[in-house]
């Protein structure tokens, strides 16, 4: 008998069922994802703004995941350390990670010795979330306004006040460079390690003027028995303390600064994992009961997902790499 082009040999049979079975387990193991528990790595120490953004946004994911999101603080150099571990992770969608404005925007123009390229090395998510900045003094102080903070920094010539933040480098520090240029005044920068430090001592009278991320300060603030605040940063007036008035309300038209956070992935993490995290995101923060928690700590959910972030992201670089020039910042 003569075998024509259709006749299927033992052979063909064979290579035609392995191809099958590979489809479908391809197919079984994308439908399937994530099948057990993602880690979130947090580059800043618990209940910092980061930590605290991340942890809201890790309950909302679980549920849309069907997984447990272990949450895992690894503080250091200005979130270096732990958005390195990100980049050298296993790309495989079990492991994500809560970028920064600082770590994506900032450090790069920082640090010589960058442990991750933040243009190649991730995978964007999504924008979890935008927060002003807060401008705060001790409530004995004599300022009660910008207005009166620009004008005592003016009249300063001995001593320049003082102005305490996160550390060299942070958003919060760069906050304050970018007030300085804008109310064309000078002042002491004086940094700190987390709130933790700065609040006492703003308190304690070690320093004249407090900035922050407001959801770190957002109890003192609210409290006002030791802290008054004097501005918020960002365009609007924050919902939480609406008598607090913006920069740009309080003469400096055109002040807008928010610190924001971002979910990534390391690169090659493969699409349909990145799909699924994308689409688990938009669902968790479009979500009543996130946005009624991060509203609560002042902050706004985010609306920017996979590759929108990236465009995002290169404004952002070139604001603040001008300023860091401008004003020769270096970390240390």
């Amino acid at each position: 008998m003569t075998l024509t082009s259709h006749t299927i040999t033992p052979l063909r049979s064979l290579a035609l069922a392995t191809l099958a079975a590979c489809c479908v387990a391809s197919a079984a193991h994308a439908a399937g994802y994530p099948e057990r528990p993602v880690t979130l790595i947090v580059p800043f120490p618990p209940a910092g703004t980061t930590d605290l953004i991340a942890r809201h946004v890790a309950q909302a994911l679980e549920k849309e995941l069907g997984q447990s999101i272990v949450v895992e603080n690894r503080a250091g150099a200005g979130g270096n350390v732990g958005m390195g571990a990100l980049a050298r992770a296993k790309a495989d969608g079990y492991t994500i990670g809560m970028g920064t404005i600082g770590t994506q925007t900032i450090n790069q123009f920082l640090y010589k010795d960058m442990p991750f390229d933040p243009q190649k090395d991730f995978v964007p998510i999504a924008l979890a979330g935008t927060t002003p900045n807060i401008i705060a003094v001790n409530a004995n102080s004599d300022i009660k306004s910008l207005g009166d903070l620009i004008a005592k920094a003016k009249a300063a010539k001995d001593k320049k006040l003082s102005y305490a933040s996160p550390g060299v480098g942070s958003s919060v520090h760069l906050t304050g460079a970018y007030l300085e240029d804008a109310a064309g005044i000078s002042m002491l920068h004086v940094p700190f390690k987390g709130v933790s430090g700065s609040m006492p001592a703003l308190i304690g009278g070690q320093v004249d003027i407090l900035m922050d991320n407001l959801p770190s300060t957002l109890s003192q603030v609210k409290d006002g028995g030791k802290v008054r605040a004097v501005a918020v940063t960002g365009a609007q007036r924050d919902p939480a303390i609406p008598d607090v008035p913006t920069v740009a309300e309080s003469g400096l038209p055109g002040f807008d600064v928010n610190a924001w956070f971002a979910l990534y992935a390391p690169a090659g993490t493969p699409p349909e994992a990145i799909k699924t995290l994308v689409a688990a995101a938009e669902k968790a923060l479009a979500s009543k009961d996130l946005k009624h928690k991060l509203q609560q700590t002042s902050t706004q959910p985010g609306t920017i997902f996979g590759a929108d972030l990236t465009a995002f992201e290169a404004k952002e670089r070139e604001r603040w790499n001008k300023l860091i020039q401008d004003k020769h910042i270096q970390s240390k």
